[in-house]
C-alpha cells in the first residue's frame, strides 16, 4: 500500500488509557486537544478508567472510525496500544499512536515521539502505511510475544510498578528478581518450516521489533528479518540462576545474540507443542506485555499488510531498493 495522505476533514478517533493520577490524564488530555484545536481538527476523545473496558470501548470507536471514514489512536503504553490497533486490523481502519508507555518500542520504532504534544502535530501530518503484525493464536502482537518465563517477568514487573511506580530501573530489578527465583525448563516441541524438532528452554521470545532487537543485540540478518515479512524466535538453553543473571547482563550490554547458549531464528509460521504427559491444555504467554492463557497448541504467523499505520516517511525497507515482490503470505 502507497504512503497516502488521510483526508484534511478525518475525524480522529482516540482511545487513551486514563494512567496513573487524575492531573497527569487531565494534562494529557488537554494537551491532546489543544493541539487538535489549534490546528483546526477533528477529534473524539475517549477516556477508559477501567482497564476492563479498554477492548470493547476501541471496538466501539473502530466501527465508528470505519463508518465515518475516520481514524482510530490509541493513546497509552504498549498494551493500550496493542489492544485498540488489534480492533483496527479486524476493522480494517487507519491506526494512529501516542506512546505514553515505559519503553514505546513500537512508536519509536516508526519515529513518533514520546513527548504528547509532539507526536500528535506529527500524528497530524503522517501519511499512511502498512505494517507487519504477528499473530499469536488469535491475539495480534506488535512488539513481542513469550511464553515461559518471561510472561512471569511481566506480572512481576507489574507488581513493582504499583508500588515504585513506572520506570526502566524498576523493570530492570523485576527482572533480577525473577532470575533468582526457582524456575521450570521449558519442555516444547516446535513445528518450524515444515520440520519438527523438540527444545528445552527457560522462555520462547518472539520479537516483531527491529528497535528491541537492535537493542539487545540480535546479528543483523536477524534484525532485517522483521522488516522482510519475519518474525524472530529466541529461546535461550536450559540453566541456573547465575545463568539468567549472565544473560541478563549480556542483553542490556547489546550482546545477546553473540551469546553460544543464546538460540535465535528468523520464521513465517512456528507451532508450539507440549509433551503430553504435561497434560498443558492452556499455557501462560504473553503479548505485548500483556499476560493471558491461552488453550494449546500456539502458533506464531505473520500478518503482513493488516495494519494501516499513520507515521512519517518511509520505512527502512520501503526506502531502500527491492529486487522482487514480496511473498504473498497465505
Amino acid at each position: 500500500m502507497p504512503s497516502t495522505a488521510p483526508r484534511p476533514d478525518a475525524t480522529y478517533f482516540i482511545v487513551m488509557n486514563a494512567g496513573s493520577g487524575h492531573s497527569e490524564t487531565e494534562l494529557r488530555r488537554s494537551t491532546i486537544q489543544q493541539v487538535f484545536d489549534g490546528a483546526g481538527r477533528r477529534c473524539h476523545l475517549e477516556l477508559v478508567e477501567d482497564p476492563a473496558g479498554l477492548e470493547e470501548q476501541a471496538r466501539a470507536l473502530a466501527a465508528r472510525a470505519m463508518a465515518e471514514e475516520g481514524i482510530l489512536v490509541a493513546a497509552g503504553g504498549d498494551g493500550t496500544i496493542n489492544t485498540v490497533a488489534h480492533q483496527a486490523v479486524l476493522a480494517g481502519c487507519p491506526f494512529g499512536v501516542l506512546p505514553q508507555g515505559t519503553f514505546n518500542y513500537f512508536g519509536r520504532t516508526h519515529g513518533i515521539p514520546e513527548d504528547l504534544a509532539e507526536a500528535v502535530y506529527a500524528l497530524l501530518r503522517a501519511k499512511l502505511r502498512t505494517v507487519q503484525v504477528g499473530l499469536l493464536n488469535n491475539k495480534i502482537f506488535l512488539v513481542n510475544a513469550s511464553v515461559g518465563l518471561y510472561p512471569k517477568l511481566l506480572e512481576e514487573r507489574e507488581l513493582d510498578k504499583r508500588h515504585y511506580g513506572r520506570s526502566r530501573l524498576v523493570a530492570f530489578f523485576s527482572a533480577i528478581k525473577i532470575a533468582l527465583r526457582p524456575h521450570r525448563h521449558l519442555r516444547i516441541t516446535l513445528e518450524l518450516d515444515g520440520k519438527e524438532r523438540r527444545l528445552r528452554t527457560t522462555t520462547l521470545f518472539v520479537g516483531n521489533n527491529r528497535l528491541q532487537l537492535e537493542q539487545v543485540g540480535m546479528r543483523d540478518g536477524l534484525i532485517e528479518a522483521v522488516e522482510d515479512g519475519q518474525l524472530v524466535g529466541i529461546a535461550p538453553r536450559p540453566m541456573g540462576k547465575l545463568g539468567l543473571l549472565r544473560l541478563l547482563i549480556q542483553g542490556l550490554r547489546g550482546r545477546l545474540g553473540q551469546d553460544e547458549e543464546v538460540e535465535a531464528f528468523a520464521f513465517k509460521r512456528l507451532t508450539v507443542r507440549t509433551p503430553a504427559v504435561y497434560g498443558r491444555k492452556r499455557m501462560k504467554v504473553a503479548a505485548d506485555g500483556e499476560v493471558s492463557r491461552m488453550t494449546m497448541p500456539l502458533e506464531f504467523r505473520v500478518l503482513e499488510g493488516r495494519l494501516h499505520l499513520l507515521a512519517q516517511g518511509p520505512s527502512r525497507k520501503e526506502a531502500r531498493p527491492v529486487s522482487g515482490e514480496a511473498e504473498a503470505l497465505s
